[in-house]
Formats: C-alpha cells, sequence, structure tokens
C-alpha cells in the first residue's frame, strides 16, 4: 500500500549524479519534470494503448483510411499553421546526428542551415549519453562547448554563423528507466523518455535560445495520430504559460515516419497549428512502419530486398508527394529525408558513388517542391545545397508551389508492388547490418557507418523486421533457400565468425537482441525496447 507521502507526485533518479550531472538535474527542472510527468504521463499511456488497438485492427484487415470524423478538418480551406519561426526560414539543407561533443560541435561548424540534434534514432539512450548529449547542448547554446579528443585534438565552434538548433527528443513510446515516476496513487513507473529529453532541454534552454534570436525548436518522432500530436501541442502550450514564454514560441517539425501518420497529416497540422513548422518525410522508420503494420496480412504486402526498397516505388512516391501538398497547402514547410549513402574519404569511388546518388536523391526532392532535406554527413551538404539552390534560388522556401495536380487515394498508400524477389544476399545483408548495429548500439553508438551507409535505429528496424515477415510469410529467395529460423540462423553463425571480435564487444548480447526481435513468436514493436531493458546500461 503506498504511503501518505506517496499522494505527491514526484521523479525518483536511479543514478546517482556524476560529473556535471546537477548542472542539468537541478531541482528546479526535476520539478518540472515532476510537473510534466503529473499532467500527461497518464495521457501518454492512453495514446500507446490506442496505438495496440489500431495496430492490431489494421493487422486483422481494417486497411487505415482518410478519417470521416476529421473531414471537417480537411475540407476546411481557412486555417494555417504557424511556419517558420526565427532562424527556420531557410531549412534548404538541415544535417542530423548525435549529441555527444564531438558531433555537436562537428555539426554546428558544417555550414548546414539546419542541425537536427538528435536524442533519438542517432544516439543510443545510455543514462550517459541522455545528460551528456544536454550538457553538449547547454554549452552549444551558451557557446562554450570545446572537447578534446583522447589523442589529444581539440575541437571548437569555428564557424560565423552556426545551425539552428532543432532538438529530437525519444518518442513517446520510450521510457527512461533512470528516472522513476511516482504519481498521485504512489505507482511507480519509468519516466517517459519523451518528457525527459524535452523537459531538460527546454528549461535550460528556451529564454537563451530566444535571446539569440531563435528559439525552442523540436522535431517530433513517431508520431502515429493526430490525437498524439494534441498532446505535444498541449505540453508546449504548458510549457509556454510555466516559463513565461509567448503562445507559439515553441516551434515543432513532425516526423511523418508512421503508416498511420500518413493518414492523418492535415490533422497533425491543425492539432499543432500554433506550435508547427512544417512535417519530415522520414523514409526508413516509415518503410519500417509498414512493414510492421502489415507483417502478417500476406504475401501481397511482402517487400523485396531492402536496397530496392527506394524512394521511387509506388507507396513510397505517393506518400511524399501528399506529404509536399498537405503542408503547402497549409503553410508549412516539407522536409525531405535522409538518403543513407554517405562518402568514405579513404575510397574515392565510394564518395563519388555517394556523391552521385545523393544529387539524384535532392534533385527529386528540391523537383517535388520540398523545402529542404536532410544529410547525415558534412561533405555531403554542398551536394544537397546545389540542388535545392539550383530550384530555389534566392527564395527561402517553395511554399507557392501547391501541388494541387497531386491526388493521392488509401489505395495509392497501400501499393507496395514493386516486382523484385526476394535474395540470399538481401536476408543475409539484413542479419550482417542488424547485427553490427546493434553491437554498436548496446557500445553506446546510435548512429554507425556500416558498408557505406549510415545506419541508425531505423534502418536497424527494417532489417530485423524483413526477416520476421519473410520467416512468417514463408518467403523463399530467387535462389531457392526457403527463409526459415534455421536459414538465418546459419547466416547469424556465418556473421559472427566473420566479424572482428575484442574484448568487451557485444556481438553476444547483439545476438541474442536480434534472436529475440527477429527470430522468435512474437514481434516486439521496436527492437530498442527489449535491447534497452536488459542490456543497456
Amino acid at each position: 500500500m503506498p504511503n501518505a507521502s506517496a499522494s505527491i507526485p514526484h521523479l525518483r533518479l536511479e543514478r546517482p549524479l556524476e560529473g556535471r550531472d546537477a548542472e542539468i538535474l537541478t531541482p528546479a527542472a526535476i520539478a518540472f519534470l515532476t510537473e510534466l510527468h503529473d499532467r500527461f504521463a497518464r495521457r501518454r499511456h492512453d495514446r500507446l494503448a490506442a496505438r495496440e488497438r489500431r495496430r492490431f485492427e489494421i493487422g486483422t484487415g481494417d486497411d487505415p483510411h482518410f478519417r470521416a470524423d476529421t473531414a471537417h478538418i480537411r475540407d476546411d480551406p481557412s486555417w494555417r499553421v504557424a511556419g517558420a519561426g526565427p532562424g527556420l526560414e531557410d531549412r534548404r539543407v538541415e544535417i542530423t546526428g548525435p549529441t555527444d561533443p564531438k558531433m555537436t560541435i562537428n555539426a554546428l561548424n558544417s555550414g548546414a542551415r539546419v542541425w537536427l540534434a538528435d536524442q533519438e534514432d542517432a544516439t543510443s539512450p545510455t543514462w550517459r549519453n541522455v545528460i551528456g548529449g544536454q550538457l553538449s547542448l547547454f554549452d552549444a547554446i551558451r557557446g562554450q562547448l570545446s572537447f578534446t579528443s583522447p589523442e589529444g585534438k581539440r575541437y571548437e565552434v569555428t564557424a560565423e554563423r552556426t545551425p539552428t538548433i532543432v532538438m529530437r527528443p525519444r518518442g513517446w513510446h520510450l521510457p527512461e528507466k533512470h528516472v522513476t515516476f511516482i504519481d498521485r496513487a504512489g505507482r511507480e513507473l519509468p519516466a517517459s523518455g519523451s518528457l525527459v529529453d524535452y523537459g531538460l532541454y527546454v528549461f535550460h534552454n528556451a529564454h537563451a535560445l530566444i535571446a539569440a534570436g531563435r528559439g525552442p525548436y523540436f522535431y517530433l518522432p513517431k508520431i502515429e495520430s493526430a490525437e498524439e500530436a494534441r498532446l505535444w501541442d498541449d505540453v508546449f502550450s504548458f510549457t509556454e504559460e510555466r516559463l513565461g514564454l509567448a503562445h507559439g514560441t515553441i516551434r515543432a517539425t513532425v516526423l511523418i515516419e508512421t503508416l498511420p501518420a500518413a493518414f492523418e497529416m492535415e490533422e497533425i497540422l491543425f492539432a499543432l497549428r500554433d506550435h508547427c513548422a512544417g512535417l519530415n518525410a522520414g523514409r526508413w522508420d516509415y518503410i519500417f512502419s509498414i512493414i510492421k503494420t502489415y507483417r502478417g496480412r500476406g504475401a501481397r504486402f511482402v517487400l523485396p530486398d531492402r536496397s530496392e526498397v527506394t524512394m521511387t516505388v509506388p507507396f513510397m512516391r505517393a506518400y511524399t508527394e501528399l506529404l509536399v501538398r498537405t503542408c503547402h497547402k497549409r503553410g508549412a514547410y516539407a522536409i525531405g529525408g535522409m538518403s543513407a549513402f554517405i562518402p568514405n574519404r579513404r575510397k574515392p569511388e565510394v564518395t563519388e558513388a555517394a556523391f552521385e546518388k545523393v544529387a539524384a536523391d535532392k534533385r527529386r526532392e528540391a523537383g517535388d517542391g520540398f523545402d529542404g532535406t536532410w544529410v547525415a554527413h558534412p561533405d555531403l551538404i554542398p551536394v544537397a545545397r546545389a540542388e535545392f539552390d539550383a530550384v530555389l534560388g534566392e527564395r527561402e522556401n517553395q511554399l507557392h508551389r501547391s501541388r494541387e495536380e497531386v491526388a493521392v487515394e488509401p489505395a495509392d498508400l497501400l501499393d507496395l508492388r514493386i516486382g523484385l524477389p526476394v535474395t540470399t544476399a538481401g536476408v543475409r545483408g539484413n542479419v550482417s547490418v542488424a547485427i553490427r548495429y546493434i553491437e554498436a548500439w548496446l557500445r553506446g553508438l546510435g548512429a554507425v557507418a556500416i558498408d557505406d551507409l549510415m545506419e541508425d535505429a531505423a534502418t536497424a528496424e527494417i532489417s530485423r523486421s524483413q526477416i520476421w515477415q519473410w520467416i512468417h510469410q514463408d518467403r523463399e529467395t530467387a535462389e531457392g533457400d526457403t527463409i526459415t529460423r534455421s536459414f538465418v540462423e546459419g547466416l547469424l553463425d556465418e556473421v559472427l565468425a566473420e566479424v572482428p571480435r575484442s574484448d568487451g564487444d557485444r556481438f553476444d548480447d547483439a545476438a541474442a537482441v536480434f534472436r529475440e526481435v527477429a527470430l522468435r513468436p512474437e514481434f516486439p514493436a521496436f527492437l530498442t525496447l527489449p535491447a534497452y531493458a536488459k542490456y543497456l546500461d
């Protein structure tokens, strides 16, 4: 039974403070996090339960559709979103990356217009990474960040104009196990990773960002419904009142990276309209969401090798076209996604191929009407900028391009026909990428270059979810190999025999995680949930 004091909501830190932790985890900041959880934790759990119900409905045959109950929102031509805040007027090239000190400095020196400071898919959420990322951002915003590598190389911010920071907190589904929330009934639950990341950042930095002529800006990941967007909007409004900010100061860009969200783009914009700057086409998580949602619906929903699921296949083309049209209809920026190809300074031929592929990807996005795009490496910024400069010129955006000729129906978003087989090399590639990425993630690395591609949690999710689906849909490769659990176990053994091993590596744990998320009958909604719960410090 809870004791009398348990009726007072509070947070309990499960780790002792170290180093500069106390600069972030101040009593006032913890009090703010407590208020956020007291007001919004129950609604978060309700939204997550609604996700599971909807996923079950789609999995049993109820395809998503444009909602009848919100048709009045889509049919009302009068409303617009808040749009770009100070420092977000020109977003033609944004760089993404984790928030450790070295990567923070590299991003700020990169020449990009915006930096997506990623506490989500590009960050392994160890406690040290979570708090260390907050310290990096705290110092960067105050112009006091520097870093010296173990080899003695010193990194400092030298750019005259640094990118506008847009911070991405963890998604609603992710807990923070190092912080416990005790609610009014005395129940103990892990804190919300979203509220911890968001709350610490906005509490410490909102006023400093505004004083610098910018503002507290966020990328919102993994949203699946307008109701989830409304929850964020209420969090923003409460924060503005609590911190003494003008209503609408906070701006959010929503990643449309789940299948359900693609059917509610206008409703999501409407829910966040006082705080919304735009939408982003989060391609990799979107592909993962398609596989996850339709994993049990039969052969026509099975995709081929991951490398063949490009931005020009029918369902991806429909999704991005609809996103641009929806954004420009409502005064929101449409931001393109990240091509996974990255340069390799030791291999000129790899770099040349990456430049060509990224240029083609950004040329397509700029031609389609996107207002900006993502890259994952500083060397790709000039490549992407050249393609957007060619279309934008001196303009800051393409909001004038209404794309009224675009007409996307529900069937277009669900047209998964590609007409290519699964190959044995494709299966093995997925096993290899998943194992190597998970191993790095368990060591605290969230964004990892593997085979000259930038891999993060989203791309690893595609790899393991395809394996699961191919097994459960009795797929056979083009070479005649039946994709069974034992077949994949054999490939797993081959991969583990080939990877370089060292003292302290996490390949054995990575293999255990892979078996749990790809080879068991049950399908975990996110690989990061069991991996975080069991293996991450």
